[in-house]
């Protein structure tokens, strides 16, 4: 009979019939080495260089996966470029497995920073994003307050910003008050850690305005202040946001959704902070005018009241009844004659309106020796047919009434017919 020899690996793996570490690793190595060779982008997390080769690590751009990898001095020598940590890199790596220590490597054949081209486009992409969003709009800007009652201020540690803003604002006005805040303004971690600051900033019920600085530098570098994240961390502050990225070739995204770009650190104070000895030259300035305003209406209103008083009326009040004291006179003199001509043709009409009333008045018909006689109804005797012999009459007379009887017709009547 034959002896029938089993390889590890070789069959199944099962509960009861395990793999051994060692053959689980190497065919993890196997399957690694499979993948070949990959073209991979990334920024440069660790650059550690020891005997010419170097050691690092290559994050994603996106996210917080790392790969280790390691470039060895023969293929150093050959690259063409500088290479620093923060570098925006793509790279030709062979994967590869330790199976003794358990750990994944790529060994890179090939490195070249990405073209400045494609990181424009990438960058003209997001720039055209957050501006149809509207996160550029200046009806979104925040006015900076006139004095503020604490500064926040975002910078490096110990950073030439940093002493720039502090020793200019102070310069303007030795009473301002920060609230600084260190960040690291450079590398993988940069963007998340200003962010952070912002964000505790603006949190800060004593920070009035929040300046991040940083005294310029390469395009690569400055692709910190342009992170979608912290732009969009940026416009959402309540707090009025200066940029004083100190840039002007090609603005970062930040300088845009600030409140105020600020062209350098120091310009960036000056914008903040207003300038004490100016200030107080405005206000004695303002002072100069009041008081020049309020001297000339003072001595305009003196004049005023001098010419006044040294008018006649004020001068001698008896004056004006002196000068109206002879026209007084003429009018009342006027007044009296008018009346009394008015009186007098008005007694002239009523003699006149008196003598044609009692022409007309019946009373002067009786004087003149007429009388009225009534029956005994009362009605006006007209003829003498009216009167029959024997009834009574009444005569009204010019003096008064007397009552009569008709004995018959008088001498010389006749009927009238």
């Amino acid at each position: 009979m034959g002896v029938t020899t089993t390889v590890p690996g070789d069959h199944p793996s099962t509960a009861e019939a395990p793999w051994p570490v060692a053959v689980v690793a190497g065919k993890i190595k196997g399957w690694v080495e499979r993948l070949g060779t990959v073209w991979v982008e990334g920024e440069l997390a660790q650059w550690n260089e020891r005997n010419g080769n170097v050691y690092g690590k290559l994050k994603d751009l996106e996210s917080d996966v790392t790969l280790s990898f390691q470039l060895w001095s023969s293929t150093r020598a050959r690259l063409t470029e500088e290479f620093a940590q923060g570098d925006h890199v793509i790279a030709l790596a062979k994967t590869e497995f330790w199976v003794k220590g358990g750990t994944l490597s790529m060994q890179l054949l090939q490195l070249r920073h990405v073209g400045l081209g494609e990181l424009l486009e990438r960058l003209e992409r997001l720039r055209r994003q957050l501006a149809e969003e509207g996160l550029f709009d200046p009806a979104r800007k925040k006015p900076l307050p006139f004095l503020p009652n604490r500064i926040g201020l975002v910078t490096g540690k110990d950073s030439d910003a940093e002493k720039d803003v502090l020793r200019n604002a102070q310069l303007r006005w030795p009473q301002v008050a920060f609230r600084v805040r260190h960040a690291m303004v450079q590398g993988d971690k940069a963007a998340a850690d200003v962010t952070a600051a912002i964000r505790e900033l603006d949190a800060d019920p004593e920070v009035d305005v929040i300046i991040v600085a940083r005294g310029g530098g390469d395009f690569q570098n400055l692709l910190t202040f342009s992170d979608e994240t912290l732009v969009r961390a940026a416009a959402a502050c309540t707090t009025p946001l200066v940029s004083a990225i100190g840039h002007e070739a090609d603005r970062p995204l930040l300088d845009e959704v600030a409140d105020l770009r600020a062209s350098t650190p120091t310009d960036a104070a000056k914008r903040v902070v207003p300038d004490v000895a100016e200030e107080l030259a405005r206000v004695e300035q303002a002072r100069s005018r009041i008081r020049l305003r309020v001297t000339g209406m003072i001595t305009h209103e003196i004049d005023r009241l001098a010419s006044l008083r040294s008018r006649p009326a004020l001068a001698d009040p008896g004056w004006l009844v002196t000068q109206r004291q002879d026209e007084l006179t003429r009018w009342v003199a006027r007044g009296s004659e008018l009346a009394a001509h008015i009186v007098e043709r008005a007694e002239r009409r009523l003699a006149e309106l008196t003598g044609q009333l009692r022409a007309l008045s019946p009373q002067r018909t009786l004087e003149r020796g007429y009388a009225i006689a009534q029956g005994a109804d009362g009605r006006v005797v007209r003829q003498a047919a009216d009167a029959a012999p024997g009834s009574p009459l009444l005569l009204t007379l010019a003096d008064g009434r007397v009552s009569t009887t008709v004995d018959g017709p008088g001498p010389g009547a006749e009927p009238r017919g």
